[in-house]
């Protein structure tokens, strides 16, 4: 999810002052970098060794709607990922995310709805049984997992939350905490919060789902603790993490992205292997584990479950 280029950053924003200063950090970093380019796992001994995320979830159902592919070791899934409020480098949420706090943590939902409410986490988590959803996840960056979610259907919460007729679309918020975020202090990157939205018949498929955990436990910290939007047929930026607000709205939302880089991201950012990003190729991923590239599938391989959301559209204009 790269917008700046190396010279718009410094390198303070992108690494800790204690890790740019150390050269074994700096060694360390640019071994995990290799490894990651070649689209292999870093050696063990360079990775954070916390990659549980904890309590294991009880009352996980097998979902049909899974996919039966290689699933991306716990680790990888783990200690690889972006999350910008926790550092530009994909090795730094693993590092620095243990300052969130996923409890006690309440999500408001509002807007266009005839019943509002601000839920607990533990609450949310009961509105409708939990799933196991082995989706694969595809990286606007070119790299991509496959990974078993836990979470249940967001149509659940929408049935609850009753839309009315003006709702046309769903904005989700992240938390905004510089203290737990060490990221937000500053501007440089992203402006705060990150807010995503989805229109709301992309929210109501069955294939959208508030994800609480993986690999059977609830979710760490750097994956989106405690709660997060996964859509697995759009770009991994689309499936925003620790949200705190969900607002059912009239308008578009201007999402953060869009904001940032407007030529670049889209609002739809449906995976689409025939429009490329402005800056590198979209018709290939690199699946982390393997070392050559696979073609990328429209709609990330979801196509005949989610193709008809678009029909009519130009999918290169809404990109």
């Amino acid at each position: 999810m790269l917008i700046k280029k190396p010279a718009d950053i410094k390198s303070s924003a992108i690494t800790s002052k204690e890790l740019f200063l150390s050269r074994r950090g700096f060694l360390v970093q640019a071994a995990i970098a290799g490894a990651a380019v070649a689209g292999l796992a870093a050696p063990d001994f360079l990775l954070p060794s916390e990659v549980h995320a904890g309590e294991k979830l009880a009352k996980v159902q097998k979902s049909k709607l899974s996919i039966d592919e290689k699933q991306t070791p716990l680790k990888d899934i783990t200690t690889y990922n972006n999350f910008y409020e926790f550092g530009t480098d994909k090795y730094s949420p693993a590092q620095y995310a243990k300052s969130l706090m996923p409890r006690p943590w309440t999500v408001a939902v509002e807007g266009e709805i005839n019943k509002p409410k601000r839920y607990d986490i533990d609450e949310l988590m009961k509105l409708a049984p939990l799933e196991e959803r082995i989706y694969r996840m595809r990286c606007v960056e070119g790299w991509s997992m496959v990974i078993p979610w836990i979470g249940f259907p967001l149509n659940a919460l929408i049935k609850r939350a009753e839309p009315t007729g003006k709702a046309k679309f769903v904005e989700f918020t992240t938390l905004l905490d510089p203290k737990q975020m060490p990221e937000q202090r500053s501007r440089m990157i992203l402006d705060w919060p990150y807010i995503e939205g989805l229109r709301i018949d992309e929210a109501n498929h069955p294939l959208a789902i508030l994800g609480v955990g993986l690999y059977g436990e609830t979710l760490p910290n750097q994956n989106g603790a405690p709660i997060r939007i996964v859509v697995p047929w759009k770009y991994g930026f689309k499936s925003i993490k620790s949200i705190v607000k969900i607002r059912f709205v009239e308008q578009q939302p201007m999402t953060t992205w869009m904001k940032a880089g407007p030529t670049e991201y889209g609002f739809y950012s449906n995976v689409n292997p025939e429009v490329d990003h402005p800056r590198w190729s979209q018709a290939t991923e690199r699946r982390i584990g393997e070392f050559l590239k696979r073609k990328t599938l429209p709609f990330n391989g979801y196509g005949d479950q989610v193709a008809s959301l678009y029909s009519g559209m130009d999918l290169r204009k809404y990109f």
